[in-house]
């Protein structure tokens, strides 16, 4: 495959917008109230998926960029507390943490600098830069795809 056409096929699973919905449209005119609801005992809120979705990408980006990074703890870093409500400025700082995240997948998908198929000098064992941020496109996917029907569930999917 010819590189620019597989930096090209990564950016665009990063983004969605093609088997799924992007980020923005995932989150995009939800009422405040909405992103505190748990619709179910055990079910996550919106805000709880966003936030997960933040941290691990966050984790997923900084393994595979910085040679120093610590990984939260698993699991219970990398979720909120349940019954944790979050304010809407601490949401929008969520949002934009996790699209700035996004973008610097992103910038790293497209730069002809890194082999995207090599292995990640400080990684574990396979870890390639590919690797990580495919991890990163099909997490985000999978929890999109959980806003999206927390969303429908609470009557605040707007098409």
């Amino acid at each position: 495959m010819d590189e620019k056409v597989l930096r090209k096929t990564v950016v665009n699973l990063l983004k969605g917008g093609q088997a799924y919905v992007t980020s923005e449209k995932a989150l995009e005119d939800l009422d405040e109230e909405v992103i505190n609801i748990y619709p179910k005992d055990g079910i996550h809120s919106i805000w709880q998926e966003l936030e997960h979705m933040r941290i691990s990408q966050e984790d997923i980006l900084k393994y595979t960029v910085d040679p120093s990074w610590k990984s939260p703890k698993w699991p219970d870093s990398y979720w909120p507390h349940f019954n944790e409500k979050v304010s809407w400025e601490r949401w929008k700082s969520s949002v934009s943490k996790f699209n700035l995240n996004l973008n610097e997948l992103v910038d790293l998908a497209i730069n002809s600098k890194i082999d995207l198929t090599s292995q990640i000098p400080h990684g574990e064992p396979g870890h390639t830069y590919l690797r990580e941020i495919l991890l990163a496109a099909d997490h985000n996917a999978y929890h999109l795809g959980q806003i999206v029907l927390l969303r429908k569930l609470l009557n605040a999917w707007r098409k």
